[in-house]
């Protein structure tokens, strides 16, 4: 049986466990919406529905992903922690601040990086990991961006620390001589 605002609830009333949250309208806030269409989204990892708002007729795009086993993130420290997609975009969004970087690419890289992470044989890496495969990213997204993000995930201390990163970078990005 489907309640009034679309989520599972068994005879008695109550709300199943494995029932969902409706989506609220981005616009009005209200919770009934109906599916207009559905297809699968361009990395086939999830589904796109639009949906229209069924008190003000507004549209709006959401994404349905299956639920996947967590990756832990081994610690420098020795903690374990759930690998969170936010902290490497909020990571990857400091390194590209004022640069000519387009808006998602940030979200794009984070996404990468976890799917990365998930292709891996065991479900623990480590924060080396982690940083190296977003650093590689930032390496082909733009370098002055790597280079400030070597330089927190690194710890650089002076200068001679920027100028070896920097070599680095040459090294990877220069032409070939023939």
């Amino acid at each position: 049986m489907v309640g009034q605002r679309g989520s599972a609830v068994t005879s008695g009333g109550r709300r199943r466990p494995d029932s969902f949250q409706p989506v609220r309208c981005a616009t009005c806030g209200h919770l009934d919406s109906k599916v207009v269409d559905s297809r699968q989204s361009d990395d086939g990892g999830a589904i796109r529905r639009r949906r229209q708002c069924l008190a003000c007729g507004q549209r709006f795009t959401t994404f349905e992903r299956p639920e996947s086993l967590g990756i832990a993130v081994l610690k420098r420290s020795g903690d374990r922690e759930p690998f969170d997609r936010a902290k490497v975009v909020a990571g990857v969004q400091a390194a590209l601040k004022a640069r000519p970087v387009g808006a998602g690419e940030a979200e794009a890289l984070a996404a990468a990086v976890e799917d990365e992470m998930r292709q891996l044989p065991t479900a623990e890496v480590t924060s080396e990991r982690v940083g190296r495969a977003v650093l590689e990213g930032l390496r082909e997204l733009d370098v002055i961006a790597a280079v400030r993000f070597a330089s927190v995930y690194k710890g650089f201390d002076d200068l001679s620390d920027f100028e070896r990163e920097l070599t680095l970078l040459t090294k990877r990005t220069a032409p070939k001589r023939h």
